[in-house]
């Protein structure tokens, strides 16, 4: 039995599908390519955007992610203070898509652990031996800046963008731990006494106002009795003065005459005769 025209037609057609799906490549998205045509042209200049770009079997088309990529390094390091610690560096840095013909050329897809680890390395000791250990990890955002603006600095002209820096961990020894750890503790007591001798201070003060207070109230109050006493002495020396001027004979004989109790025989005033008053009942003659 022959095959008809259409089974001749599809096996025509699948080989050359097969051929032409083998002469092209696709750039992914956020990738550059570039062409690469061994026998003509070379490196072509010319990035290459996301898209799907046939060639010819002998040639090529060499991605490049373009997308900002992180890359952490665990560094060993020596501080102002000659201690050694370990920290965990990390950048975030991409190829500059319209120059990665040059970075191709100068470096290739290796410039990462070609051109930017060793600097990277260089430049996280030399800004970490700037500082003291116990220093570290509350400086670590500038100590990172500090990195990064080294490495922008030692990458210009080199076609890669740098986008930050930053120290994700820093390990210390276990006898500078300890010491830290004893450090804390001394800050902590010494703080806690100076917390207690500013109460301290407080209440002594408190106290202080409080006596003041007292001694005040007292001495207003032996004020105000000494005043009190003073005006009733006064009033007192003022109403015997005002009586000592109205006790009269002519009162005085007023009032005698006035007690109903008074017992008084009245005689002539100019007849020589004595005077007895109340002569009791066993009075003898």
């Amino acid at each position: 039995m022959k095959p008809s025209a259409f089974s001749r037609t599809i096996l025509l057609v699948i080989p050359v599908l097969l051929f032409m799906y083998g002469c092209g490549t696709t750039v992914d998205q956020g990738k550059r390519g570039l062409r690469w045509n061994p026998l003509t042209s070379g490196l072509t200049k010319e990035p290459l955007k996301e898209g799907f770009y046939w060639h010819a079997p002998w040639n090529k088309v060499f991605e490049y992610d373009i997308r900002y990529q992180s890359f952490t390094e665990k560094v060993d390091a020596l501080t102002a203070d000659d201690l050694s610690v370990t920290l965990h560096a990390a950048i975030t840095m991409r190829p500059i898509g319209e120059e990665i013909y040059f970075l191709a050329q100068e470096v290739g897809h290796g410039w990462y652990a070609q051109l930017v680890r060793p600097q990277f390395l260089s430049a996280v000791r030399g800004v970490v031996a700037q500082y003291t250990m116990v220093t570290l990890p509350e400086r670590s955002s500038e100590i990172g800046n500090k990195i990064e603006a080294v490495m922008v600095e030692s990458l210009k002209g080199r076609h890669l963008d740098v986008y930050s820096v930053a120290l994700s961990e820093i390990e210390f020894p276990q006898m500078v731990l300890k010491a830290i750890e004893q450090k804390q503790a001394k800050e902590q007591e010494k703080e806690q006494k100076e917390f207690e001798v500013l109460i301290a201070q407080r209440n002594a003060e408190i106290a202080r106002i409080q006596a003041k207070g007292e001694g005040d109230a007292l001495q207003i109050r032996a004020e105000g009795e000494s005043e009190s006493l003073r005006i009733r002495a006064k009033g007192q020396s003022q109403a015997q003065e005002i009586i000592t001027k109205t006790l009269t004979p002519d009162y005085l004989k007023y009032k005698l005459y006035e007690n109903p109790s008074t017992k008084t025989i009245i005689i002539p005033d100019k007849s020589n005769v004595p005077i007895i008053v109340n002569p009791g009942p066993d009075h003898s003659r």
